[in-house]
This record gives C-alpha cells, structure tokens and sequence, in this order.
C-alpha cells in the first residue's frame, strides 16, 4: 500500500548546533568550537551556523565569532551563518567573512522584548537595515521567526500573524524564512496549520520541549518542506524563553530521513563522531543514537 504522500526527494539540513546548541553551556575555546564545525563539514553538513554576533554578557558562549570565523576560514562548499541581532552585529559578522546572516524576528511581542530588547517593529526594522548591508556584500538573510507556534508568555499564535512578519521579513531583504517552534509547542496540526498559510518553502527549527520535535519534523517533511534546522547532539534552547530544551538532534533526522529514503547528504556514521566529541566537550552524555549506533 503506498503512503497518502509524496516526499521531497532530498532535504537540506542546517545544523545549528555550533550556535544554538552551544549558547546555553559554558563558553568553550576557539579551537574545541571550531573543531566542532570542521568535524560537521567533514561529515556532510553544507549549511552551519557557526556562531552569533551578540553581546558577550549576555551570551557569553558565543564571545569571539568573528575570531571563529576567521580561524576556520572558507570551508569549500559550506556555508558559514551567523546569528546577528542588529545592524552592528551584520557589519561585525560581514567583516569576519560570514557566508550567510540569520536574524531572529518574534512571532510574539513578549518574547521580542525578552530575547532582543525590541518590539516586533524595531526587529523588522533592523532587518530592512541588515538586509541593506548584506544585500550589498551579496550575502543572503534567512529572517527566523520564533516563537512561530506558541510563546511561553502569550500563548497561541495565529498562523496569520506568522504569514504577516514572514511578508514584512521578505519586503525587508529576507532571502529565506525560517519557522522555528522556540519553547516545544508545536504539533503536527499546528505545523499543517502554518505551512498551509506560508507554503512549503519555509524551513521549520523545532525544539524538543516536549518530545515532538522528530514528529513535527516529519509531518512537515510529508508536507513538502525540505529545508531544517537541527542540532547536533540535540543540544540548544533559548537561554531568554522559561522552560526551553534542545533542538531536534541532526543525527536522528538524518536517521529518519534517510530510512525514508530522502537524501540527506552527510555521513551518519562521521556526524555520531561530531556527536560523541560534542558530548565530551560540554560533558554531557551522548544522544542514544550516539551511544548505539545508526544501525
């Protein structure tokens, strides 16, 4: 019997995890985060977010991404992003030689004012200045929208809403948008729900708050969406937003995707490398597919 869908043939996975995953934990020198991102790039991953170009106090993981950046160098056929919250942070990470820009725009005015100390309109507005700067570099903007699903301080959030900032972003210089479920709240029906309003050329970042992130992940793979956000060893969450937890870890939907037969483009066996070293790093234990293999 065949399946009541039609799968993408091949998805394109971002990982996150040298930004996202790392924000939350102890800082880590340059050379173990870097080492991080090569071993990443060997195992396949052509999209990193490699660090952020936000305040030291207030992030202190990610103090020295443009040093980062500038010791990793150019990685052939891989693209470097970097988070930046503001106009000064694209000029920081567009000196440093970053490949990509991502900007976090909320879905929820609470959590604007929590994560980036602006309202909605002043984050919209500083992606029309962001978009100016890499437009001129000719470097694209993925514009994130969190709290796509729900937020810990307001609630619901109506997929129409969603569509409106996703427009404003794309107006602003926004080459790509990307949905992301911030604090877990996310269901399959919420995520129908949004890529039915927004199309399924948005990527979707989901949490595992509430262990339905892999499952979200899936229903908008069915859906048609091919692009994703991930991190390895399923660390992350946001350090701004009450009850966050990990993202998807990339070793299990390269594991998913790729026994559905979507292709994915990394090494399963070198990214449980990535894996278990990231573990080691932050001393935390392994995700079970590190711990027992892929197969």
């Amino acid at each position: 019997m065949s399946a009541p869908w039609t799968l993408p043939a091949a998805v394109e996975l971002r990982d996150v995890g040298p930004r996202d995953g790392l924000q939350v934990h102890r800082p880590l020198p340059l050379e173990q985060r870097a080492r991080l991102v090569r071993a990443l790039a060997a195992a396949g991953l052509k999209r990193i977010e490699v660090g952020a170009f936000v305040s030291p106090r207030a992030v202190p993981a990610m103090a020295g991404s443009g040093e980062l950046l500038e010791l990793l160098g150019p990685l052939p056929g891989v693209t470097r992003a970097a988070l930046v919250p503001n106009a000064r942070g694209a000029r920081d990470a567009l000196a440093a030689g970053a490949d990509e820009l991502t900007v976090t725009v909320s879905a929820s005015e609470g959590y604007s004012r929590s994560n980036t100390n602006m309202s909605r309109a002043e984050a919209l507005a500083q992606v029309e200045a962001i978009g100016a700067l890499a437009g001129d570099a000719g470097v694209p903007v993925d514009v994130v929208i969190s709290c796509a699903f729900g937020c810990p301080y307001e609630g619901d959030v109506a997929p129409a809403e969603v569509a409106r900032i996703a427009a404003a972003a794309r107006a602003a210089g926004a080459a790509r948008i990307t949905c992301a479920d911030t604090t877990g709240l996310a269901t399959p029906p919420r995520v129908a729900a949004l890529v039915g309003k927004l199309g399924a050329e948005i990527g979707l970042h989901f949490h595992e708050t509430r262990a339905t992130g892999l499952v979200n992940a899936w229903a908008g793979l069915t859906l048609g969406v091919a692009r994703f956000d991930s991190s390895v060893g399923g660390l992350g969450g946001s350090p701004f937003a009450p009850g966050s937890a990990g993202n998807v870890a990339t070793e299990a939907l390269v594991h998913l995707f790729e026994a559905a037969g979507v292709a994915t483009g990394v090494d399963l066996p070198a990214l449980l490398d990535a894996s278990r070293m990231l573990a080691e790093l932050v001393g935390e234990p392994p995700t079970p597919l590190a711990r027992h293999g892929g197969g």
